[in-house]
Formats: C-alpha cells, sequence, structure tokens
C-alpha cells in the first residue's frame, strides 16, 4: 500500500509542476492538501511517510481522531461544512478553516478563539455555479460577507475556497475558477481591513491542474492520492 500511495503521490506532484509550468508559475506558490476523509489511519501514514505533510478532512470527529494518531507536524485542514456545534473541537487543531459561509459560524468561531486566546485562519466558501446541492456565499455576496468579518478580530479570512461542479471534462469548470480568481483581486483591491486573499483553495481529482492554470494555490485532492473514496 505504501508504494501504491507513494507513486500516486509522485504522479500527483508531476503534474502539479507541469501544470504550474504550462502556466508561468512557480510551483512553491501551490500547496497539495491530501484529501483523507475516511482513509484509515495507515493510508495516511504511508502519506506522511511519502513526504506529505497537509492532510484535509470533512468530519470534525475523523480530523480530532486522525490528530491524536499521527505524528504532530501534519497540518490539518477543515475542508467540510463545519456546524456551529462543533466548531470547539476544530479551533486550535486545524490550520485552517476553508468552509466560512455564515455569520453564525464567524461568530462561534470568534468566540471559541477568543476563549482559547487564538487567532484562526479561514477562507470563505463560494457557490460559484450556484448549485442548490452545495455550502457556499453567492459570488455577489462574497465582498459584503468579508466587510463584515472585519469585525471579528479573532478571525483572519486568508483567501476563498470553492468546490466546481462534478464533470467529466475539466475544462468546463476552467470558467468557474477563473470567476474565484478575478472575485478575489477584485476584493483584494478594495483593501478591506484583516482581509487577505492570498489563498485559492479549489480544484479536485478531477480538475486540479485547470484550477493551477487559473490560479489555484490550494489543490485538494483525495482519490488522485489515495484511490476511490470508501464509505462507512
Amino acid at each position: 500500500m505504501e508504494d501504491y500511495i507513494a507513486e500516486n503521490l509522485n504522479t500527483v506532484h508531476a503534474r502539479i509542476a507541469a501544470a504550474a509550468k504550462r502556466s508561468g508559475r512557480d510551483v512553491g506558490e501551490i500547496t497539495l492538501i491530501a484529501v483523507s476523509k475516511t482513509k484509515p489511519v495507515p493510508m495516511l501514514q504511508a502519506a506522511y511517510e511519502a513526504g506529505e505533510r497537509f492532510f484535509g478532512e470533512n468530519r470534525v470527529q475523523e480530523l480530532c481522531a486522525k490528530k491524536e494518531a499521527l505524528p504532530g507536524d501534519i497540518a490539518w485542514h477543515m475542508i467540510g461544512h463545519l456546524q456551529t456545534n462543533k466548531v470547539r473541537q476544530v479551533i486550535g487543531r486545524a490550520a485552517l478553516i476553508h468552509s466560512l459561509d455564515n455569520e453564525k459560524l464567524a461568530a462561534a468561531i470568534q468566540h471559541e478563539a477568543e476563549k482559547q486566546d487564538i487567532y484562526c485562519k479561514v477562507l470563505l466558501e463560494v457557490n460559484i455555479a450556484g448549485e442548490e446541492s452545495k455550502y457556499g456565499l453567492a459570488p455577489g455576496a462574497v465582498e459584503q460577507f468579508a466587510r463584515e468579518m472585519t469585525r471579528f478580530d479573532r478571525i483572519r479570512v486568508c483567501g476563498l475556497m470553492t468546490v466546481a461542479p462534478f464533470t467529466e471534462n475539466p475544462e468546463q469548470n476552467r470558467k468557474y475558477f477563473r470567476q474565484i480568481k478575478q472575485l478575489a483581486v477584485d476584493i483584494r483591491a478594495k483593501n478591506i481591513d484583516n482581509i487577505g486573499m492570498g489563498i485559492l483553495s479549489m480544484g479536485m481529482t478531477g480538475d486540479y491542474e485547470v484550477a493551477i492554470e487559473e490560479g489555484a494555490t490550494m489543490v485538494r485532492v483525495g482519490t488522485g492520492i489515495f484511490g476511490e473514496r470508501v464509505y462507512h
């Protein structure tokens, strides 16, 4: 299993490098998040031994359990929808929360970060294609929401995240990645206090190369590293 995962990681890194080169970007600007949701600890350990240090989880319970079981130098990313009643468990454990999209959640993050006397890094989740099945802010609401976040002094907005539509042809998602990049550029130009737009988390196993060509700084790859997902 270790060989298989290490091989997959090598392939993904090579494809990331090629996509960066095609778009005239420095590969050092791009972070690979290994999406390890539903995967058992030995598979994550194999990825760790192959050099991976960034892991993404969808469920709070899984993130907490795996953080306990694996080495301390891993940066854990909360990439799934976060419920307010689970915030307490994530603050201080996740290096970055990718899915802030409502004020109630922001208030809960602020409250817990105050209690722990820490700052919490987040991305604003954007539902770029307006899919009913997905969470996230409408593109037109992002700037105003970012402005509202300035009153939460324990929250550090670092950029945007999106989950593009599932498609067999990654080219179909190019326009969405381009829109996210433009949205980030527009918000950055407004110079809103404490709102950074340096991180663009977009692109998954099927379309991360196109996402990189359009400006992604983080790509979230699960199946491409660990194989098909196992549901509990």
